[in-house]
């Protein structure tokens, strides 16, 4: 074992050096001139800097706004960030909360153009479904912000205390279109036809191919439904929907006797002592679908007579699940299902945030702050996951399994947290990274292509 001499060298050092592509993206959709044109400031720090900054620690998932002071003679983050200044802490909390409501607007024009931005002179792939839809998944989840007086903190539907923001992806490969906190009491279904009239238009704009909206059965709401098909309407584009059906009081009982007793019931045996049967309906619902593509609901009966054990039950159990969709007749009822099973991929997403992001308890006490910090987080995101999908899916990428994502985590560790050298030669700005780091070339080769993005 060597015994080093700790030493302090005479030069900038960074741990970070995917800030620079951070910096690079930001300056391509000219964020400055989209805040400090609109929210101009006599004096001190440019609000301009206060969000670059914030961003640049939600992209090293940390939210905490003391976090800050870490960089404020960091040389490095300021240039890559392309900061005059680095805001303190007191600071930087107080611009959010003084400004938050006032630039919920602003953020989401930000991540608009950020999802709008071309890499190479290419548009971003979102990760259309191989049947030619756009998938734009819906769902909230539980952020457990317990043992604290935050505003609007309630029991929410995990059994802890803490909010339930709503999320709105596009496409399989998890960019965030919205991440609109809301209280913790708060129902999915409530108030979400005015998410999806700021998400639909928005997804419209950035895909070109059909939309397919997805969501549980927290959002089997008729009213929602028709926000959907209204949506279709007023943007002229084909937005078809599967929505899990709540069979609230459904008389499952009843339906499992006709079923059974009807022998031209088609019945698939998966394993000794369990079957399934699928069948669709027809619906009426007002204003949903279209006279092409009406709505329709597949339905799926499980029997079992066995558990998993090999237990015999003394009377059957069944499950009765439905979806409501407005997909095309061509669709088959498994294939559906199929679709719908896909949906659950968005589970990961979530855990990003709340894991890879550590964005699971909230630095603020205002609602409103917080709010804004979900916003800044689904565009810190967005970020990460250009970042990842143009460096880390390439021949010369770091070894990984092939894989169509790549995690936020794997992200940070990766490119993020990336030792570099800043120094200046000939008037020019220099990032050096070591000989032996294995994703210089993907690094290199990136940051050039955002020269024309």
């Amino acid at each position: 074992m060597t015994d080093f001499i700790i030493k302090k060298l005479p030069y900038d050092l960074s741990s970070h050096a995917g800030l620079a592509f951070v910096g690079k993206y930001l300056k391509s959709i000219n964020i400055n001139s989209l805040i400090d044109s609109v929210f101009p400031v006599r004096s001190g720090v440019a609000n301009s800097d206060i969000l670059k900054s914030y961003l640049g620690l939600l992209c090293l998932g940390k939210n905490d706004f003391d976090a800050i002071e870490d960089f404020r003679t960091n040389a490095f983050f300021k240039r890559a960030l392309g900061l005059k200044d680095v805001p303190s802490s007191p600071t930087l909390r107080q611009r959010l909360d003084t400004h938050a409501a006032s630039w919920f607007d602003m953020i989401a024009q930000i991540n608009q153009k950020l999802l709008a931005s071309r890499v190479d002179g290419q548009p971003i792939d979102f990760g259309a479904l191989n049947c030619g839809y756009t998938p734009v998944d819906l769902d909230t989840f539980a952020m457990n912000n317990s043992f604290t007086k935050k505003e609007l903190v309630g029991r929410t539907y995990a059994g802890v205390d803490g909010y339930c923001p709503f999320a709105v992806y596009l496409g399989s490969l998890g960019y965030c279109l919205e991440l609109a906190l809301r209280p913790g009491v708060q129902h999915s279904a409530a108030e979400s036809q005015y998410n999806l009239e700021r998400a639909l238009p928005v997804a419209a704009s950035l895909a070109s191919t059909p939309l397919l909206v997805r969501a549980d059965s927290g959002f089997c709401s008729v009213k929602l439904m028709q926000e959907v098909a209204a949506q279709a309407r007023e943007l002229k584009r084909e937005i078809a929907l599967i929505i899990k059906w709540n069979p609230r009081k459904a008389p499952v009982e009843t339906i499992a006797s006709k079923k059974t007793a009807d022998a031209s019931t088609p019945w698939v045996t998966l394993r000794p002592g369990k079957r399934e049967c699928i069948w669709q309906e027809s619906l009426d619902l007002p204003n949903v679908g279209s006279a092409g593509n009406p709505a329709r609901r597949v339905h799926r009966l499980t029997e079992r007579t066995i558990d998993k054990h090999g237990v015999a039950f003394l009377l059957p159990e069944y499950v009765l699940e439905g979806w409501t969709t407005t997909l095309p007749e061509k669709f088959s009822a498994t294939d559906i299902i199929a679709l719908y099973c896909d949906h659950a991929t968005h589970e990961q997403f979530h855990s990003e945030f709340k894991t890879d992001m550590d964005l699971e308890r909230l630095p603020s006490g205002k609602f409103d702050t917080n709010y804004l910090v979900c916003e800044l987080a689904a565009v810190a995101m967005n970020l990460l996951r250009l970042i990842g999908q143009n460096t880390l899916n390439e021949p010369d990428s770091p070894v990984r399994h092939t894989a169509q994502r790549r995690r936020i985590r794997t992200v940070m560790h990766e490119m993020m947290f990336k030792a570099a050298r800043m120094l200046k030669h000939a008037g020019r700005w220099i990032l050096g990274l070591g000989e032996s780091d294995s994703g210089f070339a993907v690094f290199m080769r990136h940051y050039g292509q955002l020269r024309t993005a």
